[in-house]
Formats: structure tokens, C-alpha cells, sequence
């Protein structure tokens, strides 16, 4: 066997600390960027809820992040791309809420009560009232911000409707219908809580009026009515086929 040369022998340790070095580079650098869009989040998220998308430089962004102007461009293009990270950051922690608060209840009907109560509760958070409710529209536009808003509770949405509707072998159209009423149900609720002068109060006469709708959809269900023959489905016409 031939033994390496004593010049072999003293490049491997050092080829074995580049290559050591080129690995963890990557991942520190990563590690470091990441916490970086970390932080420039948080601190936007602080100074947007307080003073709001107008109010609110990104002179102050970073100056609170403690990184350079350069560093916040790597990252986002400008103050409404850094908005909108705040927006889905705080649309994304809503939907993981109602998810964890649905998820401890097993009936479908219940499920929507439930998710509804959670919403209401989403919608009276400072946060979540000032950065989605209020400045959401202003700062994204408003197809921007329905579609950033569907991206993230829409879907939550029609998973409920599905669960309820499920069991009735009602078509996937009538179900998208529902859930596209509901939705826009919500929607208009949450707007209304997060500018009430009072939101506690406001969100417990939307829950209390939702739940109404929900009880009384439950009980026709449940007493064998068709929900989608016209004949039972709609009054006005069960009193025409009557006579």
C-alpha cells in the first residue's frame, strides 16, 4: 500500500475544514435570514397595529428590527410586500386558533358554533381588528385583499360547510353555494364586530344570531325535509303547491 505523501497528509485536515465550513455556511446564513424576516415582521406587525399602514415608515421598521434598509429590501420589496407578510402571519395564527378550538368539539353542527364563536373572538383582538379588518383593504386593495383572505380562511370554511352538509348527500355545487353565503356571511360579520364601538357586545349578537340560523337549518335537516326540493326547501312555494 502506499503511504500519502506528507503534503497529502496535511491538505485533508484542511480540505476536511472547508468542507465542514461550506456546510454549516449555508445553514447559518439561512438560520440568519430567516430570523431576520422574522424579526422585521414582528416589529411591523407592532407599529402597523399601533399606528396603522399610513402611519407607519419603514425608516421606523427597521429601525426598531435594529437592520439596515438594504437588509429589509433582500427580504421584501417595499413596504406593502412587508404588509402583506404581516397580514398573512396574522390571518394564518386566526385560522390555527378556530382550527384548535373546532377540533376539540366531534359533532359538524357544533363545529360551526364553535368555529363561529372562535372567529368572533379573532375579531375583537386588537391586532387582528386594526391589521386584517381595517387596514387590509386600504393597504393591499380590496381584490387583493379578498384574495389574500380567501388564500387563508375560505378553505377553513368549506371544510365546516362540508362537514355539516356531508351526511345529507347534498351536491358539491349546493355546497359550494354555501359555503360562498357563508363565507360572505363572516366576512360581513367580522367587518362589523372589528368597527363596532363596543366589539364584545357586537360579537355576541352576531354569534347569537348566526347560531339562530345554524339552529333552525339543524332542524329541518334532522325532521327529514329535503333541503333541496323547492317544494320544501322555500315557503312561498309550499303554500302554492298546497292550495
Amino acid at each position: 500500500m502506499t503511504r500519502p505523501s506528507r503534503a497529502a497528509s496535511r491538505a485533508a485536515p484542511r480540505a476536511a475544514t472547508v468542507i465542514r465550513t461550506a456546510t454549516r455556511g449555508p445553514s447559518r446564513r439561512h438560520d440568519y435570514s430567516s430570523s431576520t424576516r422574522r424579526t422585521l415582521v414582528a416589529c411591523a406587525t407592532e407599529l402597523f397595529t399601533e399606528r396603522g399602514y399610513a402611519g407607519t415608515s419603514l425608516d421606523e421598521v427597521v429601525a426598531a428590527a435594529q437592520v439596515t434598509k438594504g437588509a429589509l429590501y433582500h427580504h421584501y420589496s417595499g413596504k406593502q410586500a412587508l404588509f402583506e407578510a404581516v397580514f398573512e402571519a396574522t390571518e394564518g395564527e386566526a385560522v390555527q386558533h378556530i382550527t384548535d378550538e373546532i377540533q376539540k368539539v366531534e359533532d359538524p353542527w357544533e363545529q360551526a358554533t364553535v368555529g363561529v364563536r372562535a372567529f368572533m373572538e379573532v375579531c375583537q383582538q386588537p391586532r387582528f381588528r386594526r391589521i386584517v379588518m381595517q387596514e387590509g383593504p386600504v393597504a393591499l386593495g380590496f381584490d387583493r385583499f379578498r384574495e389574500a383572505d380567501e388564500r387563508n380562511t375560505y378553505g377553513l370554511v368549506r371544510d365546516i360547510v362540508d362537514q355539516v352538509l356531508r351526511s345529507y348527500d347534498v351536491p358539491a355545487g349546493i355546497v359550494e353555494t354555501f359555503t360562498r353565503v357563508f363565507y360572505g356571511a363572516m366576512t360581513s360579520a367580522g367587518m362589523s364586530v372589528a368597527s363596532a364601538e363596543d366589539p364584545e357586545v357586537a360579537g355576541r349578537e352576531v354569534e347569537t344570531v348566526i347560531g339562530i340560523v345554524l339552529a333552525g337549518l339543524r332542524q329541518l335537516a334532522e325532521s327529514g325535509v329535503d333541503l333541496l326540493d323547492p317544494a320544501t326547501s322555500t315557503p312561498g312555494r309550499q303554500e302554492s303547491s298546497s292550495r
